[in-house]
């Protein structure tokens, strides 16, 4: 009995020695690789809420891997991120729209990861994937796709407008929808009255023909708008949120990103459409992809990318689309929600958001819309001046 208990007691020793040569409660694969990660999504907003929780269970199922989070707003995250990187610092990681892709790429603030992710990518669409990838080369894991819809309370509206001048009876008759006016988000109008911005190279399309059209679209939009003014609706997306959500406005312009705000206001009362069709045709809004970014200044790409990686599994992917409304990129994620499913129906005629350097001067030249809808400048004016400079 002696010689069991001293054998036990030897075993429990050599036990508690091995244990502690591992560095206590730390995994036996090895030391834990910390791995910095920034987001911008809003406090206490849906988005944050889901991707909290797929970091805690991310904490658990990834024990080499200690996740370091900060929130930065999204106003600052592009501004902050670049500025830290340029001076060898910033985090591993970091997620956001494409917004800046080109840039980034051009700059050398973001690195190219088309080897470190090789053959890793096989349940992830090409159009997500392509929407990261800049001269044929992949800089960033995608999350999710997104663009302007048109968002209704079924309650208020029970159909959804098809056509633009549906919508604009609907708003003259006093159903109270809040239109987001603005480059970014208006720019699905563009196809509805069959305009164009750019071509297949990405040159601006400055003929007269067609910019009769986009003059035609910035009419109609100055139409909405003044008829918003008169009545005192929200012109923009975030004035719009409450009242929406309140049930004040029958609809919304927006992105689904503000989905799961919306559908914990509205529940069953929510709908979603694309932005209306018009003389031209279908709308084109632009299509974004958020993505996981990684520093050319980490030491931690091979952890970040294995984050990035779970952050956009099945079970993750799952949790964004049943709680935040992201439309999932993995292919292997089963859409049953009528909502994502609106979702991918209004994207199907989008036009995906170039990263040429031309487009910055679609933003310097086109987003001055103020001076048709406020200053009374005529349409057809602002247009010209606004090819004119951006083709200079």
């Amino acid at each position: 009995m002696k010689k069991n208990l001293l054998v036990l007691f030897s075993i429990l020793i050599i036990a508690s020695l091995a244990l502690a040569a591992c560095g206590g409660g730390a995994p036996a694969g090895g030391d834990v690789t910390e791995v910095t990660f920034w987001h911008a999504y809003g406090t206490g907003s849906a988005e944050e809420i889901a991707l909290t929780k797929n970091l805690e269970k991310a904490a658990a199922d990834l024990p080499n891997i200690k996740i370091n989070v900060l929130q930065v707003p999204f106003n600052d995250i592009f501004n902050k991120y670049d500025t830290d990187v340029a001076a060898g610092g910033g985090p591993d990681l970091f997620i956001a729209p494409n917004d800046n892709l080109g840039g980034q790429v051009r700059a050398g603030t973001i690195a190219d990861i088309t080897e470190l992710a090789a053959g890793k990518l096989g349940d992830y669409s090409e159009l997500a994937q392509g929407g990261l990838m800049y001269d044929g080369k992949l800089y960033g894991i995608p999350e999710t796709t997104k663009a302007v819809v048109f968002w209704y309370n079924t309650d208020l509206l029970p159909e959804a407008p098809a056509s633009t001048d549906e919508l604009k009876a609907l708003m003259e008759g006093g159903t109270p929808v809040s239109v987001s006016f603005g480059c970014y988000h208006h720019w699905g109008f563009f196809g509805s009255f069959g305009g164009q911005i750019f071509d297949s190279n990405f040159n601006f399309v400055a003929d007269d023909a067609n910019q009769a059209k986009i003059t035609s679209a910035i009419s109609y939009l100055n139409d909405l708008y003044q008829i918003s003014v008169a009545n005192g609706w929200p012109r923009n997306d975030s004035d719009g949120l409450a009242p929406f959500t309140e049930g004040t406005v029958a609809a919304i312009t927006n992105g689904n990103w503000a989905m799961g705000d919306y559908r914990a206001a509205l529940g069953d009362k929510l709908a979603v459409a694309p932005i209306p069709a018009g003389p031209g045709g279908a709308s084109n809004p632009l299509l974004g992809v958020d993505g996981f970014y990684f520093n050319p200044n980490s030491e931690n790409k091979e952890a970040a990318l294995e984050v990035a990686l779970y952050l956009t599994n099945k079970e993750s992917q799952t949790v964004m689309m049943n709680e935040a409304g992201h439309v999932p990129v993995n292919t292997t994620v089963q859409v049953t929600d009528p909502l994502i499913q609106g979702l991918l129906d209004a994207f199907a005629t989008s036009y995906f958001r170039p990263q040429v350097e031309a487009m910055g001067n679609y933003w310097g030249n086109f987003c001055g819309t103020d001076q048709v809808f406020d200053a009374g400048t005529p349409a057809a004016d602002w247009v010209k001046t606004s090819f004119e400079g951006a083709t200079k």
